[in-house]
């Protein structure tokens, strides 16, 4: 029998290692509660964020609670953007860092957004992806991955993490051991990485090992299975990666925290709540949840979970104590660093800089360049990942028209095209005829029918000019191509300055 008390700290401790999310740009009343009752973090998604100055208040107000509360967010800077998500970020994401691959830039780059996020309040970011993206067919790193050569993911992974930390905001290294080798997106099914351990360990462990190197504060486990080291449980769930592979054999000594555990490739197999115990007995510290199941019924579910696990001896009792002690020992550092900038003090003029320097040109583009009149803009639209925010606003014909009055524009889905029986000429042709034609895509080569349609598009308006902000993929013979490397506002203005000539 478990007595009240013994009850009541066996809940603190479950509190403490898990990172919910909440609904609302304010603190709801069961947040505050539960921090006072021990939950020691919480993560903000862009449906808690209006602006930064918000932020800050909203930071403000939790922290009253608790000074030391971890505050974390997913804000990788690129595709994947919180804190911009209504209007998309004003940096260019990892895969254009790194195809620039000035590690000075990155480290500028995510020195500004540490400074922001500080100011606002932030103390862990879930970022960056320290993965490398070596299957082309991934649907769900692609451009948020420094690049498909380890050598360039390693020392962009380093260099962000050195600049993010200096602002003062712990990085998180993710998602381990890696999630770039795989065809299966982990929210809704469970990604398989079926390397043996000497391309492991070449292919995706660089990055991490880097990321050690460089002093980051947490590690994220990823949702995959890797039969090499276990070949039954995912690597959140499996002591075999997480206690053997990150903290004996590479010497991880920080914070581990989980990917969503809401998440199909786990959540599927063992519920939330099972998926929860399982992941701490394995070795995380932190357990991040609230990107879809936002409720206080969650948090409930979750630290009744871990509190019946320790009960029934499923869960030592030492080893939830060992995560508490790991996410304590975060929360005191980060409590303990100065807070200097101010959210209206931070500029991100570099961001667009670092933009225009990861554009890349291929065919007679000078020939075509700048356009001769205001052009008709066709922007092929494939549904993205739920990483991506669908709100986040993308493209080149926005900051097009702002540059050239008389821009037209036209988005296609999947199911346009399928609607149309004359698919080119209703969407591109016709309004046209006589002007400049820009075809936008991203990801072209990893759909299939974006790629038929681009291919119509050129083969009926070679002149056309096709603007990539995915994955470059194989050249379209003959075209005019931009190539932006990546879908953020950023990248969109970089590609806009090209076809104006304002670069």
């Amino acid at each position: 029998m478990v007595s009240s008390k013994h009850s009541k700290e066996l809940r603190r401790l479950a509190l403490s290692v898990l990172q919910p999310g909440f609904v609302g740009t304010e603190a709801p009343a069961w947040v505050l509660r539960e921090i006072g009752d021990g939950l020691a973090s919480v993560v903000l998604f862009a449906r808690n964020i209006v602006s930064l100055e918000q932020v800050a208040e909203l930071s403000g107000q939790l922290r009253a609670e608790n000074p030391a509360l971890i505050i974390a967010i997913d804000e990788e800077a690129g595709d994947v953007t919180r804190i911009e998500s209504a209007t998309g970020s004003t940096r260019p994401g990892n895969f254009a860092l790194g195809t620039v691959d000035d590690t000075e830039l990155t480290e500028s780059v995510a020195a500004g957004l540490g400074r922001q996020l500080r100011a606002a309040g932030v103390s862990l970011d879930y970022a960056p992806s320290a993965d490398v993206n070596s299957n082309p067919d991934n649907p769900i790193i692609g451009v948020r991955s420094f690049g498909v050569d380890p050598k360039v993911v390693s020392r962009h992974t380093a260099a962000w993490i050195r600049g993010l930390q200096s602002a003062g905001v712990a990085a998180c290294a993710k998602h381990f051991p890696g999630h770039g080798d795989v065809a299966v997106d982990s929210h809704h099914g469970l990604p398989t990485y079926g390397a043996d351990r000497d391309e492991i360990a070449a292919q995706a462990l660089p990055p991490f090992r880097a990321a050690l190197d460089a002093g980051v504060r947490a590690v994220m486990s990823g949702h995959l299975l890797v039969p090499a080291y276990d070949p039954d449980l995912p690597a959140t769930l499996s002591p075999r990666i997480l206690d053997g592979l990150l903290r004996q054999e590479l010497g991880f000594e920080g914070m581990i925290v989980t990917d969503a555990i809401e998440m199909g490739a786990v959540a599927d197999l063992y519920g939330i709540d099972g998926a929860t115990v399982r992941a701490v007995i394995a070795g995380a510290d932190a357990i991040c949840v609230g990107g879809e199941n936002a409720e206080e019924a969650t948090v409930g579910l979750l630290a009744g979970a871990l509190v019946d696990a320790v009960v029934r001896g499923d869960l030592s009792h030492d080893r939830l104590e060992e995560a508490a002690g790991r996410v304590r020992e975060f929360a005191n550092w980060s409590a303990g660093l100065s807070q200097a900038d101010t959210v209206d003090t931070i500029s991100s003029d570099i961001g667009f800089a670092a933009a225009r320097r990861a554009i890349r040109l291929a065919g007679a583009v000078q020939d075509a360049l700048p356009l001769s009149a205001a052009p008709h803009v066709v922007e092929f639209v494939a549904t993205t990942n739920l990483a991506i925010g669908k709100e986040t606003p993308w493209g080149v014909a926005a900051p097009l028209l702002e540059r050239l009055p008389g821009t037209t524009i036209v988005r296609v889905g999947q199911q346009d095209l399928h609607s149309l029986t004359t698919a080119p000429e209703a969407c591109a042709l016709e309004s046209a005829t006589g002007r400049p034609l820009v075809v936008v895509v991203r990801d072209a080569s990893r759909h299939e029918w974006m790629a038929r349609a681009l291919g119509d598009l050129i083969a009926a308006r070679p002149d056309a000019i096709v603007v990539e902000m995915g994955l470059p993929g194989a050249a379209v013979p003959g075209a005019l191509q931009i190539f932006t490397h990546g879908a953020t506002a950023a990248s969109g203005v970089a590609a806009a300055e090209v076809l104006v000539g304002a670069r």
